[in-house]
């Protein structure tokens, strides 16, 4: 009995001595990479209001996407010819078809054993592990755009390969446009 009670207290020491020492957990020790490299840290400045400027250009970015009346250009541009495929006005702003009001997956359980955030879904309060994003959604980028231009019409665009898009708040100065989203059946060239 005596020897394990001194086997048990050998253990707790070494325990002790290994958590406390220069590689324990008071934050002292570096991350080390088998060459010896240590992992670098970097103090960022940041501007009067607090902020870096990533932060300052993310802020902005949704401040500007929510402007009541915002106007954006859509261009869809070929990667080989450098050509602009499509052209449309957006009204807002440009949407992923993975973006959602509510999350895509809910935990089974009660509040108290679950790790979580709650939402409620009608009457009833249900638990999730996916974050409210800062556009008040949830969801990622998927395989597909969706907008409104400024005449109400509705626009679902799938990207694939050879494509670059760019949105911009002010119209871009363009050799040609294949399709021209703006203009109606009767303004096109081809409608006579």
């Amino acid at each position: 009995m005596l020897k394990n009670v001194i086997s048990c207290i050998a253990m707790i020491v070494m325990v002790l001595l290994l958590t406390s020492g220069d590689g324990g957990c008071d934050g002292s020790s570096q991350t080390q990479s088998s060459s010896g490299v240590t992992k670098a840290t970097v103090k960022v400045p940041t501007g009067s209001d607090g902020l870096t400027t990533e932060q300052r250009n993310v802020g902005e970015r949704l401040v500007m996407d929510n402007k009541v009346g915002s106007i954006k250009h859509l261009y869809v541009i070929s990667a080989y010819s450098g050509q602009v495929i499509i052209y449309s006005t957006v009204r807002g702003k440009v949407t992923s078809s993975g973006k959602r009001l509510t999350p895509n997956a809910l935990m089974g359980g009660e509040r108290w054993n679950s790790s979580g955030f709650p939402i409620w879904i009608g009457d009833q309060e249900k638990w999730t592990t996916e974050v409210l994003q800062d556009d008040g959604t949830y969801g990622s980028s998927a395989e597909y755009l969706f907008w409104w231009d400024t005449k109400g019409i509705y626009h679902q665009h799938y990207v694939s390969g050879g494509q670059i898009i760019h949105i911009s708040d002010q119209p871009l100065s363009v050799k040609g446009i294949i399709i021209n989203m703006e203009l109606t059946v009767a303004d096109s060239p081809t409608s006579e």
